[in-house]
């Protein structure tokens, strides 16, 4: 990528930060962002609050326009966890209807759907990894009749696989079910049409790729979504008129915004207005690419080297994750904290060490960290 998007990252003066699937480093522009309107709430109270509820409504725009959605589908939340957990208690189960998902997902896509077996006498049917993979055909041959949800991710936490949603997705709606995607290691990475994907149900959040503040959950819902998940957390904001304190009848908004109960983090909505369009001016496709051929030169640096590269690489599951096992058992964590010392940021996840390169980094950066893991 190119040293004008580099310079809006301070972190990389010092840092060969290769972690944005845990928590991305903030451009300048969006740290300026929060800091004025704080700034602003110091010097002013609430003199401009309306400015602060059209900021969010532009992030709500920005993140529709990025995910191919309305924006008023899309509703704010604190996390990925509290869109999931939005969606299961939302949902009218019934004995004997199921749920179909990976084993190996992050906790905040299992939990939930654990609450509702446990809670509700729902099964839950989860699939199994097949070498790095998600078997696909297995986790299809799941879903039936009697299957609401189909919860999957767009993108592996542990080693990078990337889902064909497309195919999930006419799977589910065969079905009659729900699909349900766990878009945080995917929103500002790939490209997500999430309409053309049959996606029903999307959450995410804004400290991974966004390169925006921990603390903006976000929820997509479908038409199909709406009709079939209840709001079980409303408030004052929850309505059409929020600020006609008087009419206690209101009947809550017929989209997302229903799922909002009160005023968020309006500084934070700042910050993500700043990212997301800094995401939008570069452009999904070129991130991704950018993203690609830096995971590749990765994998071709290491070739030979006492790693295993465990993601994988082929062409339709491949991601910008790159997720290493050392081949004489060197432990991630001995590998992660010798990496940190000498200032290249990296995760420890399991028994897999997981490298992600973002719009930042650059060939340089790949060069740095590929030395070191040859010395292991």
């Amino acid at each position: 990528m190119n040293p004008e998007i580099r310079n809006l990252f301070p972190a990389t003066q010092n840092l060969v930060y290769l972690n944005s699937a845990a928590v991305a480093p903030l451009p300048s522009t969006t740290v300026s962002a929060v800091a004025n309107q704080l700034e602003d709430v110091s010097l002013n109270g609430s003199m401009n609050y309306a400015k602060w509820v059209d900021t969010k409504n532009r992030c709500r725009a920005l993140a529709g326009e990025l995910l191919n959605v309305p924006g008023n589908n899309i509703a704010f939340l604190r996390n990925t966890a509290d869109g999931f957990s939005a969606v299961a208690n939302g949902i009218d189960w019934k004995v004997g209807d199921n749920i179909v998902s990976f084993a190996g997902e992050f906790p905040s896509n299992f939990y939930p759907w654990r609450m509702v077996r446990d809670s509700h006498g729902v099964e839950l049917r989860l699939c199994s990894e097949r070498n790095g993979h998600v078997d696909i055909d297995e986790l299809i041959s799941m879903i039936d009749g009697r299957t609401k949800l189909v919860s999957i991710s767009a993108i592996q936490f542990s080693n990078g696989y990337r889902a064909d949603l497309g195919r999930i997705g006419s799977a589910a709606r065969k079905h009659g079910a729900l699909l349900s995607v766990d878009m945080i290691q995917a929103f500002g990475a790939i490209p997500l049409d999430l309409t053309g994907l049959k996606v029903d149900i999307a959450a995410g959040a804004s400290h991974k790729w966004l390169c925006a503040p921990e603390g903006c959950g976000i929820l997509f819902m479908s038409e199909r979504a709406l009709v079939q998940i209840r709001p079980t957390l409303v408030g004052w904001i929850s309505v059409p008129n929020p600020w006609d304190f008087d009419d206690r009848e209101q009947q809550l908004h017929p989209d997302a915004l229903a799922l909002e109960s009160g005023t968020g983090p309006a500084a934070l909505f700042y910050g993500l207005e700043q990212s997301l369009l800094l995401l939008r001016s570069v452009g999904i496709e070129k991130i991704r690419e950018n993203n690609f051929h830096l995971a590749d030169l990765l994998c071709e640096k290491l070739s030979g080297s006492n790693f295993e590269i465990v993601s994988p690489r082929d062409s339709t599951t491949k991601s910008q994750i790159i997720a290493l096992k050392h081949k004489s058992g060197v432990s991630p964590m001995e590998i992660f904290k010798t990496l940190q010392e000498k200032r290249v940021i990296v995760s420890p996840r399991g028994d897999k060490l997981r490298i992600a390169p973002h719009l930042f980094n650059n060939e340089a950066d790949i060069e740095v960290a590929a030395r070191l893991l040859n010395e292991f």
